[in-house]
């Protein structure tokens, strides 16, 4: 068994299968990072080859191929000696990781084989429900405000990359950036790597770099190098259902940084909309026709959030951005701390299992923590107001 150092001996001699199991899956899930394999590969060439059929040819996208093999990690995975955890508390917690991983391992095998990904990812992240459908058509009811020139798509990557190595000082972690030319997101965190991943492509604005600094650095690498600091690999790898709170989390640190706009806000009420269009059975070319057509969004930004959606062969993560958003700034509202939930990639319905975990010394508090979290700086009252009435 390898755990980590600096783990007192008397703790690991308490519970051996706790850190036995743990380390296991650590070592079995560290190839299957979903985004990894959905990010299509070929994106720009099949957006033009869409725009040039006048919106009709759905694009065929390509993805990378597997690096391990599904059904044995799917052996690996259940063959874990659960039982022997005495502590019942840990050992159902326990349960419902390995059957996280296995779906997410059943997520990644059927990507782009239609509705058998579709089906799987459904496991894994859900359907909007009514409510999420209301508020997304609550945000889109108010008026766009006028552009400003922090808003002005007019800084390139390499900006980009200066900026957060700047911003990232704030913090006592490193910065690991990279170019990509295959990811959906103009920005996007590794966890297995510790990386900044940069779409090389993209041009950015003042307002999104701030953005993305105060959501990816802020939050997701926050999180990532907090969970490596704990002394159960989980905390890094991922607690079941995380991402709702991660993403959640991620918008309020924009928010508290004063970078939430009301733009970025229908950004993730669009991507609520087109799930719901998947989900009710829309194409490729439905959903873009919906977003480009009826809302008269430009249409780069359409297939870019038509993308998201339908890669894979239907995707509903981007539904969890604005319902994370609303149960964070609830919590916000109530005056309760984030503290326990920068601890690692955890979930707010795990919540009592980090604060018992504490007592029993399997979980350290956090070691680095948002800054924008120390002060609310946004001064837009009109997102006071949404964010107060979403239901």
């Amino acid at each position: 068994m390898v755990v980590k150092e600096g783990i007192p001996k008397q703790l690991i001699q308490q519970y051996p299968h706790v850190f036995e199991i743990d380390a296991n899956l650590d070592r079995l899930v560290k190839k299957i990072e979903l985004l990894t394999y959905l990010n299509p590969q070929n994106i720009e060439k099949e957006k033009q080859r869409f725009f040039a059929s006048k919106y009709t040819d759905a694009p065929v996208f390509k993805y990378k191929k597997l690096q391990f093999e599904p059904y044995a990690l799917h052996q690996q995975l259940f063959s874990q000696k659960v039982e022997r955890i005495q502590d019942k508390q840990i050992r159902k917690f326990y349960q419902e990781v390995i059957y996280y991983y296995a779906n997410m391992i059943q997520c990644i095998e059927t990507i782009g084989q239609g509705k058998r990904f579709y089906y799987n990812s459904l496991r894994v992240y859900g359907t909007p429900t009514d409510r999420d459908v209301q508020n997304a058509r609550f945000i889109l009811h108010f008026k766009d405000e006028d552009t400003t020139e922090d808003m002005v798509k007019k800084y390139s990557p390499e900006d980009a990359k200066q900026y957060f190595e700047k911003y990232v000082e704030q913090y006592n972690f490193p910065l690991n950036v990279s170019y990509s030319t295959s990811i959906a997101a103009d920005a996007m965190v590794s966890n297995n790597t510790q990386s900044l991943l940069i779409k090389k492509n993209a041009s950015f604005s003042r307002n999104q770099i701030l953005t993305l600094a105060h959501h990816e650095i802020g939050v997701h690498l926050v999180t990532t190098y907090n969970g490596l600091a704990q002394p159960l690999k989980v905390f890094s790898n991922g607690f079941p259902k995380n991402v709702e709170t991660q993403e959640g989390l991620a918008v309020f640190s924009e928010y508290m940084g004063g970078a939430l706009s009301l733009k970025r806000l229908k950004e993730l009420a669009y991507r609520v909309i087109a799930s719901d269009s998947l989900i009710k059975g829309f194409s490729f070319s439905d959903t873009f026709d919906m977003l480009h057509g009826q809302y008269k969004l430009e249409r780069n930004h359409a297939f870019t959030i038509t993308m998201r959606v339908h890669r894979g062969g239907g995707f509903t993560k981007d539904r969890l951005y604005l319902s994370g958003l609303r149960k964070i700034y609830q919590r916000y509202k109530n005056g309760l701390s984030m503290d326990s939930l920068l601890t690692g990639k955890v979930s707010l319905e795990h919540e009592d299992t980090i604060v018992r975990w504490t007592d029993l010394g399997l979980s350290h508090p956090s070691t680095h923590f948002n800054v924008a979290f120390k002060e609310n700086k946004n001064t837009n009252k009109k997102l006071d107001f949404i964010l107060d009435n979403l239901k």
